[in-house]
């Protein structure tokens, strides 16, 4: 198993480019991390799963060197152990999210996959249970996303470039060199340890979103150690966290225009908000402008034109979690000074559901450390106008964004190209109007990786498309991680049907 990690350890020809000098340390710290053994508990907040604590080097490239890391993982044993088929490691996305107690629902969702397979996860290292940097307050966190990001008055403009270079100092200052150490090649490695400690030569794969990204990287550096990997919603990890991020605005707002807006006038008899998706946008559009002039207090909380840009980005990832809650939202601050008591609440609480200081803490770190940015602020200025007229809902707050990384400090992760070179076919789902991995990415991607197969979701926007009550999509991934059935070629699955809004007696959505 030593021998495993100290592979792990050592340079690939996958990270020639940007590559750290000689390892530091000596093979015998490589070595300790093998040596440990994981000491497996019930987790404490899912009693199906089992916990363990792992430790890794602060830096894969200089073992041994500086304080080590913890990182959380969990394991639902198979329930078939006499036909148990291996390890399949899961990821979550963000970069951000915890994917610690994933393996319970993933288990449920899919039983025949929970029978085959040890299910295992993580909290990535800078997430959750694991070691993690602090950067912000929650004061500071809504500060960060207070006010309104389309104002472009000069004021308005330095408040925002003032907020993300204040991020960016007070992750350090708060958090040391450890926001150094946050980014998916240290992540790569760190998998690749859990891997071996599991005892195992071979994993299969599952991860969406930001996860994609974690797995392209993993399968290129060790593709020997990768039996099958199924890629959901992909971002463009062909390329840099700034060119994958500058096609979000677009298919944010695509999804948002062409997508939901016609959805919710399609039920103007429930939510009011017009008939056509021109009204109901012109509505959208005069509530946010209100919300620009007299915010709304709840709680603690101060809602604006930015915390309703928030919470529309974040129902358009899924339709079924998200439309119809969103659409009672926006039916209940037409008529506040009336709404009831459950309807404050609901409002209440879908505010207060939108990232968090700890997501921001590994988000951008990541983001930040990966891939080189253009550090020239003139040139966010520029493009950040173009954006917030063009495509608003997204653009708008692409400044404040980018002028975090414009301000982060410089980076020597190693880039990771992707390419697909040892791997058996891997596994590729997106939906055509996917609002944060766009499918124009993800064809990208699918050709970089190659020898991949691309199943297309087509007629919808869903983010995330394995265990979403898509049969089709359902079925081609089970067969491929029970039986290695492998599409002959790209193919298509038709997205299932949206939402049916259900208007209760007195006219509110159910």
């Amino acid at each position: 198993m030593a021998a495993a990690v100290a592979a792990a350890v050592a340079p690939t020809a996958a990270q020639a480019t940007h590559q750290p000098g000689p390892a530091g340390g000596s093979p015998s710290a490589a070595a300790r991390y093998a040596a440990q053994r994981l000491d497996w508990q019930p987790c404490a907040q899912a009693p199906t799963l089992e916990c363990a604590v792992m430790t890794v080097p602060r830096d894969w490239h200089h073992p041994g060197i500086g304080t080590d890391l913890t990182i959380e993982v969990s394991r639902h044993r198979a329930t078939d152990p006499a036909h148990r088929r291996g390890v399949l490691m899961m990821a979550a996305g963000g970069p951000g999210a915890s994917g610690l107690i994933r393996p319970a629902a993933f288990v449920k969702a899919s039983p025949a996959v929970g029978a085959a397979y040890d299910v295992v996860s993580f909290d990535q290292r800078g997430v959750g249970s694991s070691s993690h940097a602090t950067c912000q307050t929650d004061a500071e966190f809504q500060g960060f996303y207070a006010g309104d990001f389309r104002d472009r008055s000069p004021a308005a403009l330095q408040g925002v470039v003032n907020r993300s270079r204040q991020f960016a100092k007070d992750c350090e200052k708060r958090s040391g060199d450890l926001v150094e150490y946050l980014n998916t090649d240290q992540a790569v490695h760190d998998l690749d340890l859990f891997r071996a400690l599991l005892g195992v030569q071979k994993i299969a794969y599952y991860g969406p979103s930001y996860a994609t990204w974690l797995g392209a990287y993993y399968a290129t550096q060790f593709p020997q150690h990768v039996e099958r990997a199924v890629l959901d919603s992909n971002l463009a990890f062909d390329g840099t966290w700034q060119q994958a991020e500058l096609g979000q605005p677009m298919s944010f707002q695509r999804r948002f225009e062409q997508d939901f807006l016609p959805w919710i006038a399609r039920y103007d008899s429930v939510y009011h908000y017009g008939s056509t998706a021109a009204e109901a946008k012109a509505k959208w559009e005069a509530r946010r402008a209100s919300l620009h002039d007299h915010p709304i207090t709840i709680g603690s909380l101060t809602v604006g034109p930015n915390q309703l840009d928030n919470l529309t980005l974040q129902a358009l990832y899924n339709a079924d979690q998200g439309w119809r809650p969103l659409a009672s939202v926006l039916a209940a601050l037409d008529h506040w000074d009336t709404a009831t008591t459950a309807q404050r609440q609901l409002v209440q609480k879908a505010f207060t559901n939108y990232l968090s200081p700890g997501f921001n803490a590994t988000y951008f770190p990541v983001t930040c450390n990966d891939t080189p940015w253009n550090r020239d602020l003139g040139y966010w200025l520029r493009q950040s106008a173009k954006d917030t007229q063009k495509y608003p809902l997204v653009g708008a707050r692409e400044l404040a964004y980018a002028a975090t990384c414009v301000y982060w400090p410089t980076s020597d992760a190693p880039h990771t190209k992707v390419t697909g070179k040892g791997l058996p076919p891997t596994l590729m789902l997106n939906s055509v109007h996917d609002p944060a991995t766009y499918y124009e990415g993800a064809l990208r991607a699918h050709k970089a990786l190659k020898g991949s197969r691309l199943v297309t979701v087509t007629g919808g926007g869903d983010h995330g498309q394995y265990q979403n009550g898509n049969r089709c999509v359902d079925s081609v991934v089970d067969a491929y991680l029970l039986k290695g059935t492998v599409p002959a070629h790209d193919m298509t699955c038709p997205s299932k049907p949206l939402p049916i809004a259900v208007s209760s007696p007195d006219g509110r959505e159910e």
